[in-house]
């Protein structure tokens, strides 16, 4: 296949300016040692050297164009479009397997939905299937984000944590699950506030919760209070996706005046873009009605009474409430005996504790997070096999 032809893709130009794939077209229509050389060194940086045909493949469908964006939408392109979107698919797969591999790397074979060599009607119907199922362009690839300068980021390594790292809590964790689980199946839901004391689990929860269904469509968009006002915006880019986004608004805390706080409520509730059945907003607090409250707001019982009915009309618009209560040293404690017991710690059960107690007064409190830090502590400590001293 001359050089030309991969040169006239028409939906899929986007492949061209891959770095691999790029080098690898300039080998094919050069056929020079040196460019295989910095093809091949290209392809096995990417980690792809054991399967060619699937880093092509992930090109193809990992693509945002106007094909990818319409199919996940569930709608139809122009039998244009789609005649020239299918060539383009087939040119691409023709022109990667045609080539010399000199024992540097292997072709290999494409994944579903490309791995068959099957009739335009029968490729098209997996296409299809593929991108309602999985959305499109960077969403297929990563399931968190930031929003930033009016895009949407991918988060290349977000936490691995999941829920049976986070020790008791259950009560909080069935109700936050049980309303992620009706999002994500298309049932009625409610937008949530998490709030309660610093470390004791609130944002970790939600990350678990991601890892656990982000195979069933759940993604996360995170966002600082900066950005509350481009919700709108933030729901807009999403509002045809068919996987199911949590914007997350982490540690949220507001003035009285400000600005932000009529953007939070109208998306909340009440704005005329309304809410969307694929965006779920998650906040977590130290406070459970969000806005500080300032001396003067007791100057007078009038004004004290409207300024708590602002905090009140703001967080009663999530639907639900989930507190975080502090841990005392009975559950401080039993938290400990559990992450011991997942790292593999032997040590005696009452020298752990006692240890364990005394450095979450050193620290200044009790709660999950310093008791995940205290086991990491006295893991590090047995593998090492010194004492525990802080």
């Amino acid at each position: 296949m001359e050089n030309s032809d991969i040169n006239s893709l028409i939906i899929l130009r986007n492949v061209l300016t891959d770095n691999v794939f790029s080098q690898f077209v300039k080998y094919k229509y050069s056929g020079k040692q040196e460019d295989f050389a910095c093809f091949a060194g290209s392809l096995i940086a990417a980690g792809s050297e054991n399967n060619f045909m699937q880093y092509v493949a992930d090109k193809i469908l990992c693509d945002e164009n106007a094909v990818s964006v319409t199919l996940a939408c569930g709608k139809e392109p122009s039998p244009y479009a789609k005649k020239a979107y299918l060539r383009d698919v087939k040119l691409i797969l023709n022109y990667a397997a045609e080539t010399e591999t000199h024992g540097y790397f292997n072709i290999g074979c494409p994944p579903y939905p490309l791995n068959e060599n099957t009739s335009d009607d029968v490729l098209y119907a997996k296409i299809k299937r593929f991108y309602k199922k999985n959305g499109y362009g960077k969403f297929i690839k990563y399931r968190a984000f930031t929003y930033s300068c009016g895009d949407l980021l991918p988060i290349e390594n977000p936490s691995a944590i999941t829920l049976g790292e986070l020790k008791d809590y259950g009560y909080e964790k069935a109700i936050i699950e049980d309303n992620i689980l009706n999002f994500v199946d298309g049932l009625p839901f409610c937008n949530m506030l998490l709030y309660g004391d610093r470390g004791t689990g609130k944002s970790s929860t939600i990350h678990a919760m991601l890892n656990k269904y982000c195979k069933k469509g759940l993604r996360i968009i995170e966002i600082n209070k900066e950005n509350m006002l481009y919700l709108p915006d933030i729901r807009q880019k999403l509002i045809n996706n068919p996987l199911k986004f949590i914007i997350f608004v982490d540690d949220l805390s507001l003035n009285e005046n400000d600005d932000k706080i009529s953007g939070l409520k109208a998306a909340l509730e009440g704005s005329v873009s309304g809410s969307t059945a694929n965006t779920m907003i998650v906040a977590t607090s130290n406070r459970r009605h969000i806005i500080k409250e300032n001396f003067s707001d007791r100057d007078d019982s009038v004004h004290r009474n409207d300024s708590m009915q602002e905090q009140l009309s703001l967080s009663d618009r999530f639907g639900i409430t989930v507190l975080f209560s502090s841990t005392g040293k009975e559950q401080y404690l039993s938290i400990i005996k559990q992450l011991a017991e997942d790292c593999g710690i032997t040590m005696d059960s009452d020298e752990l504790c006692a240890l364990a107690e005394k450095w979450a007064i050193s620290k200044g409190g009790r709660s999950p997070r310093r008791a995940k830090q205290f086991v990491d502590l006295a893991l590090s400590c047995q593998k090492k096999n010194t004492k525990i001293e802080f």
